[in-house]
């Protein structure tokens, strides 16, 4: 016989976080920002060694991100949960491509890693000293006025009038469509930039795309009041691609920086291609994933049936409570002995027990055969093939094409399968088994805190109709 382990029986599961917004998270982080500079990798060291509530350690972040868990929650499924549901994957892409870029650069063997020196710390915390002054400067110069709609009218057509403003080389990158031999790499939501030319005999695919987003890093480099840096650099062309890809404004995939972390990252790379120059940059983003969207996407994980077989467990739980509560009261009513009073106690067991567990977006017939339905996006790549050519589609159709840059899916083909699917097909859904014992582990818990409460539940209303004097009435 088996025997089930659970969590204690006061476990919660991971809170929802709420992803703030771009002023309150800039604010936030402006106001930090002294501290974590003065810091440095502590800062970095504090967020690693940080557990949120409600994860085990099985679950961790490092767990996933180091491929030591199983589905549904490995790193792919972390990727497709940010792209498809929080629409925030920019963080995990810069974040997994910071780490193979730390790694190839420590293990490189070249002589030109003499022309990219360390960003320490004090050139940090220099630089960031430099822009708050900068920014306090420009906050006590008074704006000039905007021009109304009237004289715009009047000086329209002359020399007075005001010139268009040409979009910039980020924005056409973005809107423009990239070659198949450019988006070799683009298929891949994991992928950013191809690595630079001398690593590893990895090529830059096309000469022409270089230069293009090397224009663009220089106009990044312009508006921040920065020179061009030195293209000799080592990693300098991977770099112009990820400036263009997350840094600056208007970028594909924009990290959600503040006007201060933007400048100081534009600032170290542009004296140095080291990874410590990311620094900031990482510290935010690695703060994202791990205090934000690591929780939400283990709580999201937990939930083992889609919203309509959710809603649908939810109006079952309820009805069977309705239903227990009406047969209740025709008995207390009738003549029936007292001891059949006690009967709907069944009821309200099963009822409640449905309620309160696809509050926590569970279904217990799911559950009880450790089964989760099917995702959306996968479910379309799996019809009419054998098993080996189904996981090679799905991982081809998962992965997000980067032909505009960008990480949007309305135009994938599931998306008007799954609209027009009906309502019942949804409800019963394909399903797979949960490979995850630490998830089976959390569910189980949550299920018996259910059947718990629905136990108590029940005992409070027999106890109420059961004392209760016959009605007789029939």
């Amino acid at each position: 016989m088996a025997i089930i382990n659970l969590l204690p029986l006061n476990y919660r599961r991971p809170a929802l976080v709420e992803r703030p917004a771009t002023g309150a998270s800039q604010v936030s982080t402006q106001q930090s920002e002294e501290g974590s500079v003065n810091q440095g990798d502590t800062s970095l060291k504090s967020i690693r060694s940080g557990s949120s509530g409600g994860i085990p350690p099985p679950l961790s972040f490092d767990r996933i991100i180091e491929g030591g868990t199983c589905p549904p929650c490995t790193v792919r499924d972390f990727m497709n949960y940010l792209i498809y549901v929080e629409r925030s994957a920019e963080n995990l892409q810069f974040f997994l491509w910071y780490r193979d870029f730390e790694k190839r650069f420590n293990e490189a063997q070249t002589a030109d890693l003499t022309l990219a020196p360390e960003w320490t710390l004090a050139m940090e915390e220099e630089a960031v000293a430099r822009i708050k002054k900068e920014q306090a400067e420009k906050a006590r110069v008074k704006p000039p006025k905007s021009v109304s709609p009237a004289v715009a009218e009047i000086f329209k057509g002359t020399d007075f009038e005001k010139p268009i403003q040409k979009p910039s080389v980020a924005t056409t990158i973005a809107t423009t469509p990239i070659s198949p031999l450019a988006a070799s790499n683009g298929g891949d939501p994991f992928g950013t930039p191809p690595r630079t030319p001398s690593d590893r005999g990895h090529h830059y695919p096309n000469s022409t795309t270089a230069t293009t987003y090397n224009t663009a890093a220089n106009e990044a480099f312009a508006l921040a009041g920065l020179k061009a840096p030195f293209t000799v650099q080592p990693f300098r062309v991977e770099l112009d691609r990820i400036i263009v890809t997350y840094i600056m404004s208007g970028s594909p995939r924009q990290l959600n920086l503040s006007d201060r972390e933007q400048k100081a990252v534009l600032q170290a790379l542009c004296f140095t291609t080291h990874p410590s120059a990311l620094r900031v940059v990482v510290r935010s983003v690695e703060s994202t994933l791990r205090q934000q969207a690591h929780p939400n996407f283990i709580r999201w994980s937990i939930c083992n049936g889609n919203p309509v077989r959710v809603t649908f467990a939810r109006c079952l739980g309820v009805g069977t409570i309705a239903l227990s509560t009406i047969a209740a009261i025709i008995l207390t009513l009738s003549s029936a002995p007292r001891g059949f009073r006690a009967l709907p106690a069944i009821g309200w067991v099963i009822g409640v027990a449905t309620l309160v567990a696809a509050y926590k977006g569970m279904c217990v017939v799911l559950h009880g055969l450790h089964h989760r339905h099917v995702r959306p996006w996968e479910l379309f790549a799996v019809d009419g093939e054998d098993h080996q050519q189904n996981e090679k589609e799905q991982d081809v159709r998962s992965e997000k094409s980067l032909e505009t840059g960008s990480n949007s899916f309305e135009n994938e083909p599931w998306v008007v399968k799954y609209e027009k699917r009906n309502l019942i097909r949804k409800i019963f859904d394909r399903e797979v088994w949960i490979q995850e014992p630490a998830l089976r582990q959390i569910q189980d818990t949550i299920f018996v805190q259910s059947l718990l409460f629905a136990f108590i539940c029940a005992g409070g209303l027999t106890a109420i109709f059961v004392p209760l004097p016959g009605g007789n009435l029939f």
